[in-house]
């Protein structure tokens, strides 16, 4: 099959002909792919960031933002069948530690996740579990979804917590209205009845932004604190969610935050420098999000069926990966870049 591999860190990808991956185990689901999303983390990847932190094999197959039909599967798997519409959650977790107990498979102490630590989904074919694959409603199509696998429930995972923390009336401000953000502003009104604040640089984002939910867009000129302040009577937003976390997107973020307010951080690239009397004094949070769980899968797919959620997609064909990551690179995607085999 064809597959788009790492072959050296500092490098190009390659399009590769490598065997198709076959069921080895009972929970084993093989997928056939439909669509897999390209990622700002697969730019990450590229430049080493993960080297040292996953220590795996060269090569291999990147891509983490998966959907599909299922091709194949083990002689115990039950909850999907052969032809299913499936999403693939990005980890494949063993059910068996404690975090899986507790069903935070995010923190499994046993994962693997396909195109960081073993081969992933820019390709034709993709080996994953049981465990990892959610069916999307009949109306769906694997293209349309891929990026909500991780891009979309990162989103999710971050907007369901600002929600859960917030009441009717607060204000919450969204950094960042790309591939992550514009979907955080579509969960975030899906969930929550706050009034939803979205910053971001580029004048046509924050259009997107605008016509997808936001109630209020402000243009990141350099007076965006002052902004917040003043809509928010001098007080500050009760939440902050950071999809950008570099640029000194944050340090303005920070200072948009009122006394213990929550600042979520989920885009990252630059440190978090705060004095410590700061953070005691106004009794401000800082929360780390990695990616959402099977749960919140199974709720976002739930939304992405109702029309709730919908991903602004760009396809290229497989081999057109690298004009892909190009545009992605080069901030020429509105929305999320989708590969398609």
């Amino acid at each position: 099959m064809k597959a788009v591999q790492v072959i050296g860190y500092h490098t190009k990808l390659q399009l590769n002909e490598i065997p198709e991956p076959t069921v080895q185990g009972p929970l084993d689901v093989i997928v056939k792919i439909g669509g897999a999303g390209v990622c700002r983390t697969d730019l990450h990847v590229l430049e080493g960031q993960w080297e040292a932190k996953t220590g795996v094999e060269l090569p291999y197959t990147i891509g983490h933002e998966n959907a599909g039909w299922v091709h194949a599967t083990g002689d115990a798997v039950t909850n999907v069948a052969d032809g299913d519409k499936v999403i693939v959650h990005p980890l494949i977790t063993c059910g068996l530690c404690r975090a899986c107990r507790f069903g935070d498979d995010v923190h499994c102490e046993n994962s693997q996740f396909p195109g960081i630590d073993v081969h992933g989904g820019y390709a034709q074919y993709l080996l994953t579990s049981a465990r990892s694959v959610v069916k999307i409603d009949p109306g769906l199509e694997p293209a349309d979804v891929a990026a909500l696998a991780d891009a979309g429930l990162t989103a999710y995972h971050a907007a369901a917590k600002a929600a859960g923390a917030t009441r009717p009336g607060d204000v919450c401000v969204m950094i960042g209205a790309g591939g992550l953000g514009h979907i955080g502003i579509q969960v975030m009104k899906a969930i929550s009845a706050v009034t939803l604040v979205v910053v971001d640089r580029n004048q046509a984002a924050l259009d997107l932004a605008r016509e997808i939910g936001a109630d209020v867009t402000i243009l990141a000129d350099g007076h965006q604190v002052e902004k917040v302040l003043e809509l928010t009577g001098g007080h500050g937003a009760e939440a902050v969610v950071d999809f950008v976390g570099e640029g000194g997107a944050t340090a303005q973020g920070i200072a948009m935050l009122r006394r213990a307010g929550n600042y979520y951080v989920v885009g990252y690239g630059e440190n978090i420098d705060v004095p410590t009397i700061d953070v005691i004094s106004t009794e401000i949070n800082f929360i780390g999000n990695l990616v959402g769980s099977y749960n919140d899968l199974q709720e976002l797919m739930v939304l992405a069926a109702r029309g709730s959620v919908k991903l602004h997609t760009t396809k290229y064909a497989l081999e057109d990966f690298q004009q892909a990551l190009d545009d992605l690179d080069n901030g020429l995607v509105r929305g999320r870049a989708i590969l398609v085999p």
